[in-house]
């Protein structure tokens, strides 16, 4: 890829996995928005595009910015050991976010038949008895981390069911996210993400024999809706394509729920009039979700690549040159959202956010992240009186260009 010939001033200060932007990248983002909309990161050797009305340029335009490689940019940062163990399993083959027509659809809809309306409709009793009981283990003991204790299990057990996975294996199944996520963000020191690559090469041979008994013995379950759709397309995806897919299904409709589960309760334990509001109102709830998607954006930005020289934001891009397209700059965008870092359970027009994405490659689990949000905050307002922050919360966030996430979110309720 060819770079830009002069530095870019922003783009040298930009270092996104780097404290105090890791925690909050906002008066950077902001900044950028008024002096240099794209601007070229010498760190992630990308053009980084932070407004609302560019970044949705580019998600309207999948001919001329590809998805391709949209989750593969950076993974030459992991260490040759880590690479060495991943290079024992299968390929990276692209399916779904990192895939373009036509190719993108046929992935897209051997999965979508599972996040259906109706579908997502008939997971709600599930959902909450999930949640009731997670609440049931901790409730007495008026303090806990209500990532590890409830946001991060929560929708681990939820795609789990989707994808059919046994209740004993449940432990293993949030494990091997957890290991997926170390080594998408390469987050962690080389024993560790060794230790992660194994992981994920456990989950890949796992997904591997459920297919096999999926096709022997047909279920109702994801993994045998993947089976039998696959067996019906002209052009059948091999078993890494199929397996890669699912990888990258469990890791969206996971991570990215929790983040959003854990970044909404913050959200309200730190605006306790807005919190104060929502207990006397559950109509508030939509709303309250709407702007939790749009503040805490849980996709951060993903990666897009130039087919062609195009023109965005008044800058010339050439062929072939990496775009990071910052959604929680864009859902923030002062010319879309006035006042755009208020917490505002009313907001007009909340919904227009791009957290889940645009067009073609719109979230295809979207509804059923709003279910288990909606369900989440109920149950934990419901459950845990006079919740709050513990005393000097200190944030700890997943170290990722893609994903944003609390790792912790320390709590106290009477």
């Amino acid at each position: 890829m060819r770079k830009p010939s002069a530095p870019s001033p922003l783009g040298a200060e930009y270092t996104p996995l780097v404290s105090p932007q890791l925690e909050n990248p906002h008066p950077f983002y902001a900044r950028a928005r008024r002096e240099e909309p794209v601007f070229y990161s010498p760190v992630l050797s990308a053009w980084v595009v932070t407004r609302y009305e560019d970044v949705s340029t580019v998600l309207a335009n999948p001919g001329r910015f590809s998805s391709a490689d949209s989750i593969t940019v950076g993974a030459d940062k992991l260490p040759p050991e880590v690479l060495q163990v991943l290079g024992q399993g299968l390929p990276p083959l692209p399916s779904l976010v990192d895939n373009d027509p036509p190719a993108h659809t046929r992935f897209r809809g051997l999965v979508s038949k599972a996040f259906t309306g109706r579908r997502v409709a008939e997971k709600e009793p599930l959902i909450r008895a999930l949640a009731e009981a997670l609440v049931d283990g901790f409730e007495r003991e008026g303090r806990a981390d209500l990532f590890a204790r409830f946001a991060h299990p929560l929708p681990s057990r939820v795609i789990a069911g989707i994808f059919g996975i046994p209740l004993e294996d449940i432990h293993r199944f949030q494990q091997w996210s957890e290991d997926l996520s170390a080594v998408l963000a390469a987050n962690g020191s080389v024993e560790t993400l060794v230790r992660c690559a194994h992981g994920v090469l456990d989950f890949q041979r796992y997904l591997v024999q459920a297919l096999d008994e999926r096709s022997a013995a047909p279920r109702e379950d994801l993994l045998t809706d993947v089976v039998t759709g696959a067996r019906e397309l002209d052009v059948r995806p091999t078993q890494a394509e199929l397996v890669g897919m699912l990888t990258q299904t469990l890791f969206a409709g996971h991570e990215t729920t929790a983040g959003l589960i854990a970044g909404a309760m913050e959200l309200l334990l730190r605006n306790p009039e807005a919190l104060k509001a929502l207990r006397s109102d559950p109509g508030l709830l939509p709303g309250a979700i709407e702007e939790a998607l749009r503040m805490t954006s849980p996709v951060t930005a993903m990666f897009r690549t130039t087919t062609e020289e195009v023109e965005l934001g008044g800058v010339r891009l050439p062929k072939g040159a990496h775009v990071r397209i910052a959604f929680a700059s864009a859902n923030r965008d002062e010319s879309r959202f006035p006042e755009p870092d208020r917490f505002d359970l009313r907001r007009d027009g909340a919904r227009k956010h791009l957290a889940f994405g645009q067009g073609i490659h719109f979230c295809i689990g979207a509804q059923l992240a709003r279910l288990e949000a909606s369900i989440a905050v109920e149950v934990l307002t419901r459950r845990l009186p006079n919740l709050r922050l513990a005393p000097d919360p200190k944030p700890v966030l997943l170290r990722s260009v893609t994903i944003r996430r609390l790792g912790r979110l320390d709590v106290e309720w009477s």
